[in-house]
């Protein structure tokens, strides 16, 4: 938006406008007079600093410049210039007019900055207008309506003259009712690159054009063994749709010639959306992802702009290396998952882009570096840093800017991307006004740069790793244009990074003092660090019982890698969430592996097995597990012969295996017993599994008394036996009915003598007798029906 007038300006009135302006004057002139008749005399230029301070600050008309084409003119173009102009005063603009301004011939980078710093109009500095015929009037601005514009000029109408960077501005001059006389109410600044004929020295300039996007895809899997991924939600669908941030990347940068900068990790997430995935919801529960069809062609148009192309992959998950070196290299571990990260690209890379991407290349937050940095960054492999020239500033008084490469020892290369260029679009682009302006400043930059010096440089623009749609859209159109011109040519960046670098260029890192104080309160904590090591830590002991540990080591490994990325910054609480998740996700499967629960057992006798329950609820099998059973009082109660017993597990997926533990009781009363499971190595696995064991052992005197008790039972059917035998002994004697006289009429003898003796005594048939010949007497006690004790029945 274009500031209101700092100062009040008159710039010289056409002919066909001279009259109306001096009828103005002549009408004030009483008034005028008037005024200087006033008894009371104000001090000495009192009148002109009242004016000024009124005009001060205002912002009566705003100007937005939203095209200027071409960009970069030549010999024979017409510049075609529009946009809007709109009164944001109280009182209506009238007699106004937009004209084009072109300022003085800028020569330096910093001439350039200053420009564009400036606010309200002055006089002289903003330069003269085009001319009468290159303007466009409006009879009134009514406040608050916005008016659009276009103005053509040929470029030879111009006058432009040696080759070089001219200030350009579009004004607006007019009068209100409170002060009507005519001025300058708005004026919008910007800048015009002329280079019409081809440059003696070419300025080198690489671009990189970052793929880069934040962390979408958990440590979860499907339940199955396809593993399908889970993701956190639909957010990457989104930019690789149409329409999107990561599609309109695609799109703009296929067309330009630069250096793609990609994440592996995208890569893996959107390559992991073409085979089918799963979408989290706020209430925890997934439901099947649908952009299936979305990733297949995103992949396959990146996969058709990369060919022939320069591919610098970062390490997986684009690892924060400050935070890293600040705060994580005192936790154990942390430079492993930094080097995990870099061992992964090069698969990802070529299995899903098929082109060999460059790897040796780190990228610190903005470029900013200090000697830990440079260190955490080296440490895996990598020996070019891509630095910023606001963090590796020059102090050696060079009278231009150096290329890029610098020796910063250690056989590390510092690649120094040009701060101003790579800035230029870093705020609100959404307006078409913002666009046109860092597109012209940038080229501006660009063209002076080169002019600075016949020698030829060359140059990095290291843009923001996430630029929105509309910034993507700025930056393209500014490279177009810059890779149109005639003062730059493109160049790899492997290329740059080998140049031979200037000589007096500062080859010195800044000290940790020197970081930027608002990039170190955005840094993943220290506790983040400890939190990841500590998943690592379940992770090694759940992963030795595995039968295939791939299925776990790596979804965590990579979710790990994510715990520690870029994407964070400025999103702390988000961040704790992801890891605390991934944690919580990890000790869910650590349980899946469990002791099922037991109840009191009850041990009756010297000696018994007591079964322990392993249950795997995986769907891989678990192997390399010991699970010992231990006494808590050897005295009353041994596990094999000792304090405790152990013995290996392994179980398949989705099963359970019963392992049984020989014990010997001592002594009566409960003995509490602790299972739990080992690894091999001897770490604990899971939780612990604690039940009593009741003791009742049968002591020899009880033994005596069953003894004997069964021994007088053995009698008693020996008697019996014996009674029986003499009876069928007299029976088969002659003692039957017929041989006790018993005739037609009936019994003549009525029983034997013992019947007799037995029936004249009264006597009652003794237990154990037969009631009857044929019912022999039981020879072992009735079942009882009492209910069973309490607690688990143990083998015996």
């Amino acid at each position: 938006m274009a500031e209101a007038a700092d100062f009040q300006g008159t710039r010289p009135s056409p002919a066909r406008r001279w009259l109306r302006r001096t009828g103005a004057v002549l009408a004030g002139a009483p008034l005028l007079a008037g005024l200087l008749q006033l008894p009371a005399a104000m001090p000495a230029g009192a009148a002109g600093q009242t004016s000024a301070k009124a005009a001060s600050g205002s912002s009566t008309v705003a100007i937005a410049l939203d095209s200027l084409s071409p960009s970069a003119p030549v010999e024979g173009d017409t510049l075609t210039v529009s946009g809007t102009v709109t009164n944001n005063g109280k009182q209506a603009v009238t007699g106004a007019e937009v004209d084009l301004r072109l300022g003085p011939r800028l020569t330096t980078r910093s001439a350039i900055d200053t420009a564009a710093q400036r606010t309200g109009y002055q006089e002289g500095a903003d330069g003269t207008p085009v001319g009468e015929d290159y303007v466009e009037e409006f009879s009134k601005l009514t406040p608050g309506v916005s008016e659009r514009f276009s103005i053509a000029v040929p470029v030879d109408k111009l006058d432009l003259g040696p080759d070089g960077v001219y200030q350009f501005a579009v004004s607006l001059s007019g009068e209100t009712s409170a002060q009507p006389w005519q001025q300058v109410l708005g004026i919008e600044r910007t800048f015009l690159p002329w280079q019409p004929g081809e440059a003696d020295t070419r300025t080198k300039t690489t671009v990189l054009w970052p793929l880069v996007s934040t962390v979408h895809m958990t440590a979860e899997t499907g339940s199955n063994e396809q593993q399908t991924p889970v993701f956190l939600n639909d957010d990457l669908a989104k930019e690789i749709s149409p329409g999107g941030r990561l599609d309109q990347l695609l799109s703009l940068g296929k067309n330009l010639d630069v250096t793609w900068v990609i994440d592996p990790d995208l890569l893996a997430s959107v390559d992991a959306m073409t085979r089918g995935y799963r979408v989290k919801n706020d209430d925890g529960t997934t439901t099947a992802g649908t952009r299936q069809a979305v990733a297949k062609k995103w992949l396959a148009s990146l996969q058709e702009a990369v060919v022939d192309k320069e591919v610098v992959a970062l390490p997986f998950a684009d690892p924060d290396l400050a935070s890293l070196a600040h705060n994580g290299t005192s936790v154990t571990g942390s430079l492993s998952h930094l080097k995990e990260a870099t061992d992964v690209v090069a698969n990802t890379v070529e299995t899903i882009l098929h082109v060999e991407p460059i790897t040796d290349f780190a990228w610190p937050v903005d470029g900013a570096v200090d000697p830990s940095i440079v260190k955490v960054a080296t440490s895996a492999g990598a020996d070019k840093v891509i630095a910023r020239s606001d963090s590796l500033e020059e102090t050696g008084g060079l009278p231009y800017t150096p290329s890029a490469a610098r020796p910063i020892g250690g056989g590390t290369t510092a690649v120094v991307a040009d701060a101003r260029l790579s800035t230029g679009f870093q705020g609100d682009m959404t307006k078409a006004s913002a666009s046109t302006l860092a597109v012209q400043k940038f080229l501006a930059q660009s063209l002076t740069m080169n002019l600075q010096t016949d020698n030829q440089r060359s140059i990095v623009v290291a843009p923001q790793r996430m630029p929105t749609g509309r910034q993507a859209q700025a930056m393209a159109e500014a490279v177009t244009a810059l890779q149109s011109g005639s003062w730059s040519e493109s160049q790899e960046l492997t290329a740059t990074a080998a140049a031979e670098p200037d000589e007096g260029a500062t080859t010195e890192v800044p000290s940790s003092s020197a970081y930027p104080s608002s990039l170190r309160k955005q840094e993943l904590p220290r506790s983040a660090f400890e939190q990841i090591a500590s998943t690592q830590n379940k992770l090694d002991n759940f992963k030795v019982i595995l039968s295939d540990q791939s299925r776990v080591v790596t979804p965590f490994g990579r979710a790990m890698n994510r715990e520690m990325s870029t994407s964070w910054r400025g999103r702390a609480d988000t961040a704790l969430s992801f890891r605390t998740d991934v944690e919580s996700y990890l000790e869910s499967l650590v349980g899946q592996v469990t002791l099922i629960e037991k109840s009191e057992t009850k041990l009756s006798g010297r000696s018994a097995t007591i079964p322990v329950t392993v249950q795997n609820n995986l769907v891989q099998g678990v192997e390399h597990l010991v699970l010992r059973l231990t006494s808590t009082n050897p005295n009353r109660l041994q596990i094999g012969g000792a304090t405790y017993e152990e013995q290996p597990v392994t179980v398949s997926g989705g099963h359970s295996q019963t392992v049984k533990f020989t014990t010997s009781a001592k002594a009566n009363g409960r003995a509490t017993v602790i299972a739990q499971l080992y690894t091999e190595d001897g770490q604990a696995y899971g939780r612990q599994v604690t039940f009593d064991v009741k003791v009742t052992e049968i002591t020899a005197t009880v033994m005596l008394v069953i003894g004997g008790g069964v021994l007088l039972l053995v009698l008693a059917g020996f008697r019996m036996y014996t009674q029986r035998k003499r009876a069928a002994a007299r029976e088969a004697d002659g003692d039957g009915p017929d041989a006790a006289g018993e005739g037609e009429d009936g019994p003549q003898n009525p029983g034997g003598p013992e019947d007799r003796l037995k029936k004249e005594s009264g006597a009652r048939p003794q237990a154990g007798d037969p009631e009857q010949p044929s019912d022999p007497a039981p020879d072992t006690p009735a079942e009882s029906t009492d209910p069973s004790g309490t607690g688990e029945r143990v083998d015996r």
